[in-house]
């Protein structure tokens, strides 16, 4: 997979986007062939990925590029139809909401977006394609071992995620504090905005290793699984969406990816 097949510069990608605003619907040609019918595609020759940054290691800037294991998986679905991927940055109530499918924006959302049954009734979700769970991140000198720890506390949620639902549900006595994106989050635990962050095992599990003044001192056992989203009907595209995730799993090449983004195989059973 070459760079430029993975996503395109910041300018780029908002030249691509103006593109999409300009003449979504206005085009009638088929963009490429997949499964056991057409995928019609927004954009010509292009499968075009909406996605909210930063999401390390699922989905973030590094230099000129959008890189991580979501962009990945989405390269290998863009493969399977003859196409490059391209990726938009846009706020994730829009993605899980279904509006920037629904608007014509993007071909797939790919945002490490857990299946809910809220979700499900604005968009449509492949088979999912990764395990998950809620996690709690805080400065190592903290003391907070658990959810009983934060009361009192500032506890620090992202809007519109599982991991705000979760805070909501079942955290007794902190003060949350929503932010609108991961980046912001983190930042807040680092600078000592909040006490404590809950969000999904991935990023905070990559984010601790990566700052050895903060750790995730528990997880909690929601059982999530992210699914890749396509327009509610958009069963053409489902198909290879779900062909691929598949294929990926049976021949080892989800493995790998695996492995490049989180260091370790994924765990059997």
């Amino acid at each position: 997979m070459s760079p430029s097949s993975r996503s395109l510069p910041a300018a780029l990608a908002a030249a691509a986007l103006a593109v999409v605003l300009a003449g979504c619907g206005g085009s009638s040609e088929p963009a490429a062939q997949g499964g056991n019918g057409e995928v019609d595609l927004v954009n010509d020759g292009q499968l075009t990925t909406c996605t909210h940054l930063p999401y390390e290691p699922f989905q973030f800037q590094q230099g000129d590029e959008i890189v991580g294991f979501d962009v990945d998986m989405v390269d290998l679905v863009a493969q399977k139809l003859g196409v490059e991927q391209t990726i938009i940055d846009t706020p994730f109530d829009t993605i899980q909401s279904g509006a920037d499918l629904d608007t014509g924006k993007c071909d797939i959302a790919a945002a490490a977006m857990t299946i809910t049954e809220t979700r499900e009734q604005n968009l449509d979700f492949s088979d999912p394609y990764f395990e998950a769970t809620q996690a709690l991140l805080v400065p190592a000198d903290s003391g907070i071992t658990d959810a009983s720890g934060l009361a009192g506390k500032r506890l620090g949620v992202q809007n519109g995620t599982t991991g705000q639902t979760y805070a909501q549900e079942n955290v007794q006595g902190a003060e949350l504090v929503v932010f609108e994106d991961l980046g912001l989050l983190l930042t807040a635990v680092q600078t000592g905005t909040v006490d404590a962050a809950i969000n999904d095992n991935g990023p905070l599990l990559d984010f601790a290793k990566k700052n050895p003044g903060l750790e995730v001192t528990t997880e909690f056992d929601t059982g999530e699984q992210y699914g890749f989203g396509v327009r509610t009907g958009n069963t053409a595209l489902l198909e290879v969406v779900n062909e691929t995730i598949a294929q990926t799993k049976s021949d080892g090449t989800y493995d790998r990816i695996y492995e490049k983004w989180f260091g370790q195989a994924p765990s059997q059973g």
